[in-house]
């Protein structure tokens, strides 16, 4: 098991947005002195629940600041985007880094987001794949033409600058619904698991898509599953189960799951098209126990019980843990780095 760290960049009250930039640059700097294998970066638009809009430029300067630590996206969101400039700055940053990008991508979910691009949620699925053919056509091949419902290079266009990886950076689609898994899994390309879903489910995630990238022929020994969780890990599990309450009370997650996050079509106020997998999902404020949330949702306990779940995350299949230590916690840094220190004191090395 590798582990790495997600970062949302989520914008507090009363902070700055350098303020949020710093804090996480330097947790991401952390994380490369413990040893963790990697970074993720999310993006998002026009609200204080993540404050990068470009995960390009912000990783091209963990670039200069790290040796060692894999960067990666957690997700580019395709379809607010033009796919030949993902593929550029992907490659560029790829490049900058001596061939540390890892490419999480989605087709995205939040309506609030593609209503401020004037793009149609229902036309997210199709804007995702075709972009995706573009990008992977752009990076494997010497020159590329593309003639699509959405995007066209009108010319042969050749990549400049390419990717120093070979074929191509890593590629992850992030994978909530199950129709999303078994599409990925056909074509081969590992996927990275809902960290908002319980563990059975993503369990059973990572066994369909090994059982349907294998029915297609593809090499799933090669091919490494990502699952994000919420991570914490206290010297009891006592501590740990009073810390889970006290972090839940500072927190409204009606900030993160209301209106504005959720896949909703405003012309029927129902889930959009293709996205009826998460009809009310985003829009019961997030309200989930305590009890399930230390059950069947998060990576939480002494060191022995977090051990033991994610030694099941890894029998499952998965091979890359993205820890998510508190992007929706007001956590002071040097507290937030003794929970880091923590992790990779007493939970890493069961994995070495």
């Amino acid at each position: 098991m590798k582990f790495s760290t997600f970062h949302l960049f989520h914008r507090f009250d009363g902070q700055s947005f350098k303020e949020v930039y710093d804090y996480h640059l330097e947790l991401a700097e952390l994380a490369e002195e413990l040893g963790f294998t990697g970074v993720r970066l999310a993006e998002h638009h026009f609200r204080d629940y993540g404050v990068v809009p470009n995960l390009f430029t912000m990783l091209s300067h963990l670039a200069a600041r790290t040796e060692r630590l894999r960067l990666g996206t957690g997700i580019v969101v395709l379809p607010l985007h033009n796919p030949v400039h993902v593929a550029e700055e992907a490659a560029m940053v790829d490049l900058l880094s001596g061939g540390r990008l890892e490419l999480g991508i989605g087709r995205g979910y939040q309506s609030f987001e593609f209503e401020g691009f004037g793009i149609d949620l229902a036309e997210a699925r199709d804007r995702f794949n075709e972009a995706l053919e573009m990008i992977l056509g752009l990076w494997t091949s010497p020159v590329f033409r593309h003639e699509g419902k959405f995007y066209r290079t009108g010319a042969e266009v050749e990549l400049v600058p390419r990717p120093v990886q070979a074929p191509h950076p890593p590629v992850h689609v992030a994978a909530v619904s199950p129709e999303t898994v078994t599409m990925y899994a056909e074509r081969g390309l590992p996927v990275l698991a809902d960290p908002a879903a319980p563990f059975r489910k993503v369990v059973r995630a990572a066994e369909t898509w090994r059982e349907t990238a294998e029915r297609a022929g593809h090499d799933v020994a090669a091919a490494e599953l990502v699952v994000a969780r919420s991570v914490y890990v206290a010297p009891t599990a006592e501590q740990a189960r009073e810390d889970q309450a006290r972090f839940e009370a500072m927190f409204d997650r009606a900030r993160i799951f209301n209106e504005k996050s959720a896949p909703i079509d405003p012309k029927t106020g129902r889930a959009a098209q293709g996205f009826e997998y998460y009809q009310d999902r985003y829009l019961k404020g997030g309200a989930v126990s305590n009890d399930f949330r230390w059950e069947q949702l998060e990576v939480i306990g002494d060191p022995e019980r977090v051990i033991g779940q994610i030694k099941l995350l890894e029998e499952a299949g998965f091979a890359n843990l993205l820890c998510d230590f508190g992007s929706t916690r007001p956590m002071p840094l040097d507290d937030m780095k003794k929970v880091m220190r923590f992790f990779a004191a007493e939970v890493m090395p069961a994995f070495q």
